[in-house]
């Protein structure tokens, strides 16, 4: 599978996931507010609807997983080739890094 850099953009992911989180609470308030009767043909199909926006919901989460846990591997590796072709400035970023969190921590 492959993902272009702007395909998974987050503000787009949050976008969306609102839509889909609005999509789905409308289904199961539709849901909750029929009878109950598993005889009564509006409760299936609500159900049957309230089931395949969950499962829509469902993938589009792990869609967009899938591309940020490709983006962060890429990172990586992008990040150990520098460090290969600059090892001192590597270091040296490391160590500043370091100081920062240090620094930090120490406030607490």
């Amino acid at each position: 599978m492959s993902y272009s850099d702007d395909q998974y953009n987050p503000d787009q992911f949050e976008t969306r996931a609102n839509e889909d989180l609005a999509l789905l609470t409308k289904t199961l308030e539709e849901v909750l507010k029929s009878s109950g009767d598993s005889a009564d043909q509006t409760y299936i199909e609500l159900k049957e609807k309230a089931e395949q926006a969950l499962n829509e919901v469902k993938s589009r989460v792990s869609q967009a997983s899938d591309g940020y846990y490709y983006r962060a591997k890429k990172a990586v590796y992008r990040a150990d080739d520098y460090v290969h072709d600059k090892p001192w400035q590597g270091i040296g970023i490391g160590a500043a890094a370091g100081l920062f969190l240090g620094l930090l921590l120490a406030r607490r």
